[in-house]
């Protein structure tokens, strides 16, 4: 009878301490209570309870979260009415303090950054609280951080999701933008036109000086053409003269050719003939050659 009992006492240990095992798997934490009292922490790894003692009073995962809280109603500095919802992203650092830190750490933090929000939101005016969204994230998480540090939560950012102003304002908005556009496109137009009117001008003027250019050029050939032919002209004459003086030829000769010239002249149509001064000097000549013929 008693090796029955013991059997039964042994069974009984063996399926309480099967049954309190537990396993803590990785990115999550157990938080232990003995007798209603913390006890510890349980990371990765096997763990055994205490029967009837311990208690896991929280299961914590470690993983960072993200949570999307709803739009909030802010009032900026010029009195604008607007929504703005915002995400968190934070991480339990501490299970611990989580546990017993704050009764619903989540609700408390959205309530926390919707304070927060207003707060910032109500330094700014509705143009700054439109184009400071980095401003008002680093602000924000940075006083998150540091709230929610005995809370055991680490608040590591903080994005400004969405900003919706009142319906007036976003009509304002839209038609300030498109007036915007179209003062863009009327300079964009001026600009072009602008710019053809200079490339224009710049084709005429260079159209132009190529003009010119091409004168000066035409110009200064036909001077240098009519130079090589007087050049020319000039030269055969030398020539001509030299090789006279080399054949040997005096003065009469040479008034004998003149007279001869004369004589083809006035064979022509010539109405007015001009006699050289020296003309009977040349008909003196002429009769001293012809006695020389006759003999």
């Amino acid at each position: 009878m008693l090796y029955y009992v013991i059997i039964a006492v042994v069974i009984v240990v063996m399926i309480l301490i099967i049954t309190n095992i537990r396993i803590v798997s990785q990115s999550n934490a157990f938080v232990i209570e003995r007798l209603g009292a913390y006890q510890g922490t349980w990371n990765v790894g096997l763990h055994v309870k205490m029967p009837f003692l311990d208690r896991i009073a929280k299961k914590v995962s470690l993983k960072e979260k993200v949570f999307d809280f709803p739009p909030q109603p802010v009032i900026t500095r010029d009195n604008v009415t607007m929504m703005i919802d915002t995400v968190v992203y934070f991480q339990i650092t501490d299970p611990k303090l989580y546990t017993y830190g704050v009764e619903k750490p989540i609700n408390a933090l959205e309530n926390l950054s919707a304070t927060t929000l207003r707060n910032i939101i109500g330094e700014l005016e509705l143009d700054e609280s439109l184009t400071s969204r980095d401003v008002i994230n680093t602000k924000m998480r940075s006083i998150l951080d540091e709230a929610t540090d005995p809370w055991g939560i680490k608040v590591n950012r903080v994005e400004v999701k969405n900003i919706e102003p009142p319906a007036a304002i976003r009509d304002a908005m839209e038609k300030q933008m498109k007036a915007e556009r179209e003062r863009r496109e009327q300079i964009l137009i001026a600009e072009g036109h602008k710019q053809s009117a200079i490339l224009e001008a710049e084709g005429q003027k260079q159209a132009l000086i190529l003009e010119a250019e091409a004168h000066k050029e035409a110009a200064i050939q036909k001077a240098k053409g009519e130079a090589e032919a007087i050049r020319e002209v000039q030269q055969a004459k030398a020539e001509g003269l030299k090789m006279l003086r080399d054949a040997g030829m005096d003065d009469k000769v040479l008034k004998l050719r003149s007279l001869e010239a004369f004589e083809t002249a006035s064979n022509g149509q010539a109405t007015k003939i001009i006699v050289p001064s020296d003309l009977q000097s040349l008909a003196g000549v002429v009769t001293s050659l012809s006695e020389i013929a006759k003999k």
